[in-house]
């Protein structure tokens, strides 16, 4: 037994709370928790007991391995058809003066401009427009790809694809094949929000619901495609909607192993018609990061946006169970700052977000979109590449 494996079976055996010990025993076991287990978690574990536990199942997992790729978005548009509660971001279609429409043209050049840049993925994410339709977007990856063939493209949530394919009078299967096809490599999680329809009914009701969200994503998993998935979580939920929420994700991944990343977004209530309900804490943030950690046990990634939760509390998340920090965003995004984010501008250099994690004692590896190591990063070579700015 070494050092790390002593010390969580110390605090465990401490734990006062037989339910909250048994659960912990689970973890040093390798046990998959139950839907009480995670219910448990959220009732009455402190968060230092849920942060132990789910830090010994990170550096069980990765060490003190910290993923980043280098990154850029193309967010083609911000007018949107749907009308979800918490978005500060799109702008309905009817109101469509106040929001932007990228040509195709436009978007090409945003590509172009990383010409040279050792950028190993474009995601492309935005509102749904009803004349970006699914011809517009695959001669777009087509041009993308005949420009830049190796860029990996991460693109469209099920949102979008879902309006795009019934639109297109196409099934699911039929639409993922078409796009994948043109070009498209891999499926953000956006879009996900939260799936028990009691919650979603209030906050997203016209758009694409639990089932089919992980129709789309099951379909994308079944042409060997890699996907993501997202939570949206404090707001309006109770700590039971996000369990059910992670659980059916779970039963997919269980199903497909086509998930490389579990995202959790924390709610932001900047100018959205949610404004009057408040923002959790820091603390109820961590305690999210690491019960999520435990209970997607097939999840081998659990990644913090750090543009949305701030560099000081994105490191923090490193204690609890994250083990991925996104990437170095290298553009403006404004879907970050409309919504209210940490960063009002979101870019970090390469030799910026590698000392970010060295400050904390975890190890920097660039990855590509899939998880192959492109690069480790050790102190001489953050000097190597620049001398990082101020992190503050």
């Amino acid at each position: 037994m070494n050092i790390l494996e002593s010390a969580i079976e110390s605090i465990v055996s401490k734990q006062k709370d037989t339910e909250l010990r048994n659960i912990g025993e689970k973890i040093i076991h390798q046990n998959r928790l139950t839907e009480e287990d995670g219910l448990a978690l959220f009732e009455k574990a402190e968060l230092p007991y849920a942060g132990a536990l789910a830090n010994h199942v990170r550096e069980r997992l990765h060490g003190n391995k910290t993923y980043f790729n280098r990154n850029f978005h193309i967010e083609p548009t911000n007018v949107c058809v749907f009308s979800c509660a918490f978005c500060s971001y799109s702008r309905l279609y009817a109101h469509r003066d106040e929001g932007w429409e990228l040509s195709q043209q436009q978007m090409l050049d945003i590509v172009k401009s990383y010409d040279g840049k050792p950028v190993t993925e474009v995601h492309v994410v935005g509102g749904v427009h009803p004349k970006m339709n699914m011809e517009f977007f695959m001669e777009l990856m087509q041009k993308i790809k005949a420009h830049r063939p190796e860029l990996h493209i991460k693109g469209f949530t099920a949102v979008e694809l879902d309006y795009m394919f019934r639109k297109a009078k196409l099934t699911v299967e039929e639409g993922m094949k078409k796009m994948h096809e043109a070009g498209l490599d891999s499926l953000p999680g956006g879009g996900a929000e939260i799936f028990h329809p009691d919650i979603r009914q209030q906050i997203c009701a016209d758009k694409v619901d639990a089932e089919g969200w992980l129709h789309i994503h099951r379909a994308a998993h079944q042409l060997g495609m890699h996907t993501n998935a997202t939570m949206l979580f404090g707001h309006i939920e109770k700590y039971f909607h996000r369990i059910d929420h992670m659980e059916r994700l779970r039963k997919l991944q269980d199903e497909t192993k086509g998930f490389n990343t579990f995202i959790p977004l924390k709610f932001r209530n900047k100018d959205n018609d949610m404004s009057h309900v408040p923002e959790s804490s820091v603390i109820e943030d961590m305690r999210l990061y690491a019960i999520a950690r435990l209970y997607l046990d097939n999840f081998p990634h659990l990644k913090a946006y750090w543009p949305m939760l701030g560099r000081k509390n994105a490191q923090l998340t490193l204690s609890f169970g994250v083990n991925d920090l996104d990437g170095t965003i290298d553009d403006s995004t404004k879907i970050y700052s409309m919504a209210g984010s940490e960063e009002q501008h979101p870019t970090l250099t390469t030799a910026q977000l590698a000392a970010l994690i060295r400050q904390v004692k975890r190890e920097p590896v660039e990855r590509d979109t899939l998880y192959n190591i492109v690069r480790n990063y050790s102190e001489a070579d953050i000097n190597g590449i620049e001398t990082p700015s101020s992190l503050n």
